[in-house]
């Protein structure tokens, strides 16, 4: 696999806000196949985003370097969705307050009332009758 462009890594990381003070990177040793070499080398990268929590692990490579960029990329990627779902999540709430708030149309309205009426002729007819015989 080719080495993701830095620069436009860089400005992607600008771009969301990502600081390298921000992040809290260790390395720990890969876990799967690969026999000796996976078994003493710590290459497998652990990149933390301290201010949001987010934690990226990327093992993809043989190289420490590359697996350093590869955890940057997956780490903004996470963000950009994090940050979309969030701004997904305000849209649908403006969306439900304007349905909310909007007036019923004419037809249902009027409908809604006819069977109110109706509900009301049902209830009078309940009243109990007086007889005349009773004076």
């Amino acid at each position: 696999m080719a080495a993701p462009d830095d620069n436009a890594l860089h400005q992607r990381m600008l771009k969301l806000g990502i600081r390298e003070e921000d992040l809290e990177e260790t390395f720990i040793r890969g876990t799967g196949a690969g026999g000796q070499k996976i078994n003493k080398t710590s290459s497998t990268v652990v990149l933390t985003h301290i201010p949001t929590g987010l934690e990226v692990r990327c093992q993809r490579e043989r190289s420490q370097s590359l697996n350093r960029l590869v955890a940057r990329e997956e780490l903004c990627a996470k963000l950009e969705e994090k940050l979309a779902a969030v701004k997904l999540e305000k849209r649908n709430a403006v969306e439900k307050k304007k349905r909310q708030n909007r007036k019923r149309p004419r037809g249902l309205k009027e409908r809604i009332l006819k069977t109110k009426h109706q509900r009301s002729e049902v209830k009078k007819q309940r009243t109990r009758v007086r007889s005349a015989s009773s004076d």
